[in-house]
């Protein structure tokens, strides 16, 4: 089959990591992928197999116009089976892409629990004549897009989200070499989140919620992995709540299995999600989790992590603690964590549902024609 995927980017999101999982998934299953990324830049790491065009579009009606002209003549001479395009801009435009004539059958994936405000949801809505298929990665995301009148029920699914699980499989020599490269005692509990440091994270909530769990036990580290424009404002945060000793921002990784291997417990402090792969790939390493309840969390966790309403500063400190009061986990536990990821959002399980419902949609066009 030949797959062409439509993304707003291809930056370090997790929706780009995602379309990046996929392509490798689909590459392995011996299938062809295209990506077709509406601007410049990619930090993802894509098969070398995949090709890659990078439209470069800009914000007014004469570049998307281009823009679509490029996509059409790369269609035409790639000649792809299914369309898959992802995210609120990437979806639109290839919306409006085959608005413009005969395409292979279009599915759109939503990938955050809130794709915009009412313009948006309009925009959706008069556009999803042109879509075959949308989807969401989470039943909290597909709710939304619902009740804001973006789509209606029978539109739209949920698929969700898979990780390669054998990149984040237990590796315990990982954990005492890790901590040495970063200074840390092998004594110390390490608190460990991943994510860009941007508003939707709220690591200013984590930060605040950490410095009341170590009034109460001095021996614990703080780890945040990522990078973003709010970094300074934490840095600032960090420095005003003389909590440089005790957590340190380590800026973007690209050893995060290994990291998540060193670390204790995993803390994901976000108001806004969509579905969080980071979340599948700690517990496909055996960690516990502590989550804000954001959208896809409880999806993927089950009963099997401490969830705190989204905002909660104090509720968070608490379940912080609760985390580390149980320490050490015991690996029955963590077999647990790893078996529901293998079990639900393996990404070639994924990717194999995914091959079923193109060919559903496939095989609908054919008959319609």
């Amino acid at each position: 089959m030949r797959i062409l995927f439509i993304t707003t980017g291809l930056k370090l999101g997790g929706a780009e990591q995602q379309i990046a999982a996929l392509a490798q998934a689909f590459v392995n299953l011996g299938h062809k992928i295209a990506v077709l990324s509406l601007t410049d830049g990619c930090e993802v790491k894509l098969p070398s197999e995949v090709t890659v065009i990078s439209l470069g579009m800009r914000k007014s009606p004469l570049s998307m116009l281009h823009a679509i002209g490029r996509a059409r003549r790369f269609i035409r001479q790639w000649c792809p089976d299914i369309i898959h395009a992802h995210m609120i801009h990437g979806n639109l435009f290839a919306r409006a892409l085959t608005s413009f004539g005969s395409m292979p059958p279009l599915v759109c994936s939503a990938h955050s629990a809130r794709e915009g405000g009412r313009l948006r949801a309009l925009a959706y809505r008069l556009t999803d004549r042109w879509c075959a298929l949308t989807t969401h990665v989470s039943q909290a995301g597909r709710n939304a897009m619902v009740q804001g009148g973006a789509i209606r029920a029978d539109r739209i699914t949920v698929m969700p989200n898979g990780i390669d699980t054998s990149r984040f499989a237990p590796e315990p020599s990982a954990r005492q070499r890790v901590r040495q490269s970063l200074g840390l005692d092998a004594s110390e509990i390490v608190l460990l989140s991943v994510g860009r440091l941007v508003a939707e994270k709220d690591h200013a909530l984590l930060i605040d919620a950490f410095a009341e769990v170590l009034r109460t036990d001095l021996q614990i580290r703080l780890l945040i992995a990522g990078d973003g424009p709010l970094r300074n404002e934490l840095q600032a945060q960090i420095g005003r709540l003389q909590l440089g000793h005790s957590v340190q921002l380590l800026g973007s990784r690209e050893d995060i299995p290994d990291l998540l291997r060193s670390a204790d417990v995993f803390v994901l402090s976000s108001n806004i999600e969509g579905m969080p792969l980071v979340v599948c790939e700690a517990m496909a390493t055996g960690l516990p989790v502590v989550a804000t309840d954001a959208a896809g969390v409880r999806e993927i966790a089950g009963d099997l992590a401490i969830i705190t309403p989204v905002g909660d500063r104090i509720t968070l400190a608490q379940a912080l603690q609760r985390a580390i009061s149980r320490l050490p986990t015991a690996p029955g536990m963590r077999a647990r964590y790893r078996e529901r990821i293998i079990e639900n959002f393996d990404v070639t399980t994924i990717a194999r549902r995914w091959l079923a419902q193109y060919r559903r949609l496939m095989e609908g066009c054919r008959c319609a024609a």
